[in-house]
């Protein structure tokens, strides 16, 4: 379960959590009767309606990115969001944006291979610069160098890149949120854990080089 209280449709009096339940679950208490056309359990939802302002906030940031009036190409945005979640190690974000990425027409192989986009040979050069400058904003947290800028500066202009740091930057605080919350399917155990020595093992053995 989310670490959060989840927001019963009955519960709330606020106009804009109403609307977000009834286009995502129509007649149904996302509490009571949980889940999504995506196959997520769609707890997001009950959980941001803790705060209608926060929820009506997140709302229009994705109102944004899809609003047709945005210049960067969809294809191309959705694939620095799908990065940022999985830089971050947000399955939800992730799952969900792999999803949008075969929305906006991107190809199974490039999907498959964007954990590994560094070396796939699938990816062209504009893709290959926008994966490049979403690390940097996501796994280098903004340290972006000159040169790098220099290329994007060159294959983009202003307003798009603009849309692209902005965009991947939300990504970023959705998918560290949906972990810290526990919200659908970043509902998990850290798997680092310490794992349990055999019994009978010291800690001193491992001052005993002769033993390893």
């Amino acid at each position: 379960m989310p670490r959060l209280h989840l927001v019963p449709k009955a519960d709330s009096n606020a106009d804009i959590v109403k609307q977000a339940y009834t286009i995502v679950f129509g007649d149904r208490d996302p509490v009571t009767q949980p889940g999504t056309a995506t196959g997520s359990t769609g707890d997001w939802w009950p959980v941001f309606a803790n705060s209608p302002g926060a929820l009506e906030h997140a709302l229009r940031g994705f109102g944004f990115y899809r609003d047709p009036a945005r210049k960067l190409d969809p294809a191309l945005r959705e694939l620095a969001q799908t990065w940022a979640g999985w830089a971050v190690g947000s399955q939800f974000v992730f799952s969900q944006h792999c999803k949008s990425l075969r929305g906006a027409g991107v190809s199974e192989e490039k999907i498959a291979a964007l954990p590994v986009w560094q070396t796939a040979t699938c990816f062209n050069a504009r893709e290959r610069l926008v994966l490049a400058y979403a690390d940097r904003l996501v796994t280098h947290r903004g340290r972006v160098p000159d040169a790098l800028f220099d290329e994007l500066k060159a294959a983009f202009d202003d307003e798009e890149i603009l849309e692209l740091t902005y965009v991947t930057c939300r990504y970023d605080m959705h998918a560290v949120m949906s972990k810290a919350l526990r919200t659908e399917f970043d509902d998990r155990d850290d798997p680092i854990v310490e794992v349990a020595a055999p019994e009978g093992f010291s800690a001193t053995d491992f001052l005993d080089t002769g033993r390893r």
